[in-house]
């Protein structure tokens, strides 16, 4: 068997572990339940309602996908180390690192179900809208057709379940992606009273960037977590990983902010444009305060840059006020993303090559 074959076995075999898991459905129908409050739950704000319905949503898909990689990543390692079963695979001739890159594209692959659901369904509810007055009409095909496709969802889970003995939340999970979108583009094509109208009348590409952004947050966290569970059991893989997510959360804050509070900007003439007759040129140089601490300031700055900071992966301001997000920055947040992930996943092959496992 091939790299690639085993690869791409061991990665089956950790979607389909990881996607029978009943914490990912529940994690998926508690923030079901969670988006579609939202938009009642954002029509108490005094000022934008659309506004606080696209933070709440947002946070909601947000939390479901940290949730979701913290569970999954820790089981499908920690269980097969903590068991012994990890020694079918490794005693074989499979390299441990490739061992690890399976885990690790099996955790994706089921996180991304889990995010693709959750998107789509955080759409639909933005197609629907804030009902921001007592004449604001419900968008019928949002909750006909949502209604609809939620239960053929379950329908479908019910009956492989019965019949075929198929798990019912990862059939059910798998079969509301489809359906889901499906669900979406009608809603786009029909308006509120099921007139027709153009598919881009409702559409939001910026709303799909940000949400787009968020799964790469979720990404770096779930390798993260699998660098974790080479090492720690399933509640210290769990504690580090709520731990990443805060601390980059507040990276900025912690790190950032206290850092930039102990520079003080000094202006200074510049020498080489000191001729006689020319305008005096004048630099500012950003130098330590005076009884600030040199190793503070560098322990802060290395902190800073070792933390993930997720604060560069949250686009919903952008969206509410309306800027275009630009393509050099998508660009570099994925980049700053996929290099997150690599140093992750290589800290785990470095974790899991001396581990002993017998």
């Amino acid at each position: 068997m091939s790299l690639l074959e085993q690869l791409l076995a061991i990665s089956r075999n950790t979607f389909k572990e990881s996607i029978r898991q009943p914490v990912l459905f529940v994690v998926a129908m508690s923030a079901t339940l969670l988006i579609i409050l939202s938009n009642p739950f954002a029509t108490f704000t005094l000022e934008n309602d659309q506004r606080m319905f696209v933070d709440i949503g947002l946070s909601s898909v947000f939390l479901a996908g940290v949730l979701g990689s913290a569970f999954i990543a820790t089981n499908v390692l920690t269980n097969e180390i903590d068991n012994r079963t990890v020694l079918t695979v490794v005693s074989k001739p499979v390299p441990r690192p490739l061992f690890i890159a399976g885990k690790f594209l099996g955790v994706v692959a089921s996180l991304t179900v889990l995010m693709s659901y959750l998107i789509i369904l955080f759409m639909i509810v933005d197609v629907h809208g804030s009902l921001e007055s007592a004449a604001a009409k419900y968008h019928m095909p949002v909750i006909v057709l949502g209604s609809v496709g939620f239960l053929l969802a379950l329908g479908v889970g019910v009956w492989c379940n019965y019949f075929y003995n198929w798990t019912f939340g990862a059939t059910t999970l798998a079969v509301l992606v489809p359906v889901s979108l499906l669900v979406y583009v009608l809603c786009l094509v029909f308006g509120r009273q099921w007139e027709l109208q153009p598919i881009g009348t409702d559409f939001k590409g910026q709303l799909w960037i940000a949400a787009g952004m968020l799964f790469m947050a979720v990404l770096v966290l779930s390798a993260i977590a699998i660098a974790a569970s080479t090492r720690l059991n399933q509640v210290a893989t769990l504690v580090v990983t709520c731990c990443f997510f805060l601390l980059g959360l507040l990276s900025d804050w912690l790190f950032a902010r206290p850092a930039a509070n102990m520079l003080a900007v000094v202006e200074e003439p510049d020498a080489a444009a000191g001729v006689e007759g020319s305008a005096t040129i004048i630099e500012q140089a950003p130098v330590l305060m005076e009884g600030a601490s040199g190793f503070q300031f560098w322990l802060l700055q290395r902190a800073h840059d070792v933390v993930p900071n997720f604060q560069v992966f949250w686009l919903a301001d952008a969206v509410n006020q309306e800027h275009d997000i630009p393509l050099a920055y998508i660009l570099s947040t994925v980049s700053y993303g996929l290099l997150l992930i690599v140093a992750a996943v290589s800290l785990a092959v470095i974790l899991f090559q001396k581990r002993e496992v017998g």
